[in-house]
């Protein structure tokens, strides 16, 4: 095989490896049985392809405040809901409420179902996250 189409392979297998990674299967890494609510304070927002992400301040049933971290669709998703990046970096220090699938690893994160904006907005991401 010449060098050139063999480079060109190896890069394809390459860039298709890279987005298999990227947009891996949500049920793998998310319980979708396991559902649960978390009211609590916005205190960042990743409005990034191919996943957005929240970071919640709530406290646990012991009265502890735990940093949770939810994952959702990309920002196109929102926007045809018309809901944008603007909403979120207003609710930044405000009360939202998340319902979503827990992640399989125990971890403190979970994939958005549900989200209460501050100002009474709901976006429901099912059954995209269902």
């Amino acid at each position: 095989m010449k060098p050139s189409i063999c480079a060109s392979v190896t890069l394809a297998l390459t860039l298709v490896a890279g987005w298999a990674w990227a947009h891996h299967n949500m049920s793998a890494a998310f319980d979708f049985n396991n559902r649960f609510t978390r009211t609590g304070t916005l205190n960042k927002t990743e409005w990034t392809n191919p996943h957005i992400g929240l970071s919640v301040d709530a406290t646990s049933d012991q009265g502890q405040v735990e940093t949770w971290l939810f994952e959702g669709p990309s920002p196109g998703f929102f926007r045809t809901r018309s809901v944008g990046k603007i909403e979120f970096q207003n609710a930044i220090g405000k009360t939202v409420t998340v319902e979503a699938s827990r992640a399989r690893d125990g971890s403190l994160s979970g994939l958005i179902r549900l989200i209460t904006l501050p100002d009474g907005t709901v976006v429901s991401l099912c059954p995209q996250n269902c």
